[in-house]
């Protein structure tokens, strides 16, 4: 079975708010299971990947849906905000 939705986190090691949402994205993987799958792109390791989706300011989570982005969240936001966008 294939997720229904794809999570992308653009982060770096440096950012504060990033490392404060990590928990947050593990924790929504566990309760969402296979209907989510959650990656991490480190924008100082893969900036061609980050330049093409125009990341500007991380955190950055960008959601797929049938493979095309349905949502972009830019900044530290809540997991009620962050689930209500991915369920």
């Amino acid at each position: 079975m294939h997720p229904s939705q794809v999570v992308v986190d653009f982060w770096a090691p440096w950012c504060g708010p990033c490392k404060a949402i990590a928990p947050i994205l593990e924790e929504l993987a566990a309760e969402l299971g296979d209907a989510v799958k959650i990656c991490k792109v480190n924008v100082d390791d893969n900036s061609e990947i980050a330049g093409k989706f125009e990341i500007r300011a991380i955190p950055t989570i960008l959601v797929f849906k049938d493979g095309a982005v349905s949502d972009t969240i830019v900044g530290l936001t809540s997991k009620d905000d962050l689930k209500a966008k991915i369920s």
